[in-house]
């Protein structure tokens, strides 16, 4: 990482291979002091802050899910390489040559078209419960999540305030890669496919390089979202609670359920995005929709 963006070596961080920070292993998952939001918004202060920061375990000695720093740390990468802020390079590399609804940084031309977010209580709020009335496998989950100290919560205090109001005109312009890209699932969809086989006459990526991303890098219990999971160089692998259409499958989930994924093996690419969200809630939502595709593929 150093190599290309040279700041970033400070406090520890020297050693910290790009493999490490796309497979959520570089230990830095959030910040010491929250970042004003509206200095983050402007993405220089948030990157300027993300390189001072120590991490909080010995970098790649485990992994967890970076689930808001991870975009500004590779969105600066991006920067620093291409010389592109991360929407324009998405813009002018995956986006316009696939014709792509997709967006990085919404233009206020297409603001009219952006669903808003609804947001409902779960039916059950585990956090409220007696550890004796919480299913067993969930009671260390919500152990995490009701302690303040905890990496599950304090992965998503890198903002003052914490709380993002992703129906904010100011928000949805903003480039933030890990939180805000506003798709339809048609142009989620249509991103993957063109990750495993040609749209418009565009292939993204070799089969080499498709191999080499989607190795598996990180995996066992994740520091953040205590629970399983596995990650490649960017992309989330199956689990036995998200088998995608089989063991080739890569992608990823997204807030309120949303997912994304390409399966080379069967040719299929799957989008499914929703603006209703259950706040406090793994979403099931997709799962039948994915359980439909795979069935057929038998």
């Amino acid at each position: 990482m150093a190599k290309y963006w040279p700041e970033f070596a400070a406090n520890g961080k020297a050693d910290i291979q790009v493999r490490w920070l796309l497979s959520h292993q570089a230990g830095l998952v959030t910040l010491d002091q929250p970042v004003p939001l509206t200095d983050a918004l402007a993405w220089h202060p948030m990157a300027a802050a993300l390189a001072a920061q120590r991490p909080v375990w010995a970098p790649g000695t485990a992994h967890g899910y970076h689930g808001r720093t991870w975009g500004w740390l590779v969105g600066e990468l991006i920067r620093r390489v291409s010389g592109r802020s991360p929407g324009r390079f998405f813009a002018d590399e995956f986006a316009t040559p696939l014709g792509l609804d997709f967006f990085i940084g919404l233009p206020p031309s297409e603001r009219y078209r952006v669903s808003r977010m609804v947001h409902r209580k779960p039916d059950v709020d585990f956090t409220s419960l007696p550890p004796e009335s919480i299913p067993e496998d969930l009671r260390e989950q919500v152990a995490a999540w009701r302690d303040p100290n905890s990496f599950s919560n304090r992965a998503y205090m890198v903002t003052d305030p914490a709380a993002i109001d992703f129906d904010s005109p100011e928000v949805q312009a903003a480039e933030l890669p890990a939180s805000n890209g506003i798709a339809t699932a048609r142009g989620l969809a249509r991103m993957y496919a063109a990750l495993i086989g040609e749209v418009n006459g565009v292939r993204l990526l070799t089969p080499q390089t498709i191999a080499s991303a989607t190795k598996e890098q990180s995996s066992g219990m994740d520091q953040v979202l205590v629970a399983p999971s596995r990650f490649s160089s960017g992309y989330m692998l199956p689990t036995e609670g998200n088998p995608m259409t089989g063991p080739h499958s890569f992608g990823h989930t997204g807030r309120g359920g949303s997912l994304g994924f390409a399966d080379p093996e069967h040719g299929i690419a799957f989008g499914y995005v929703m603006n209703h969200i259950i706040s406090g809630s793994d979403d099931a939502r997709a799962a039948p929709l994915v359980e439909a595709v795979r069935t057929s593929l038998m």
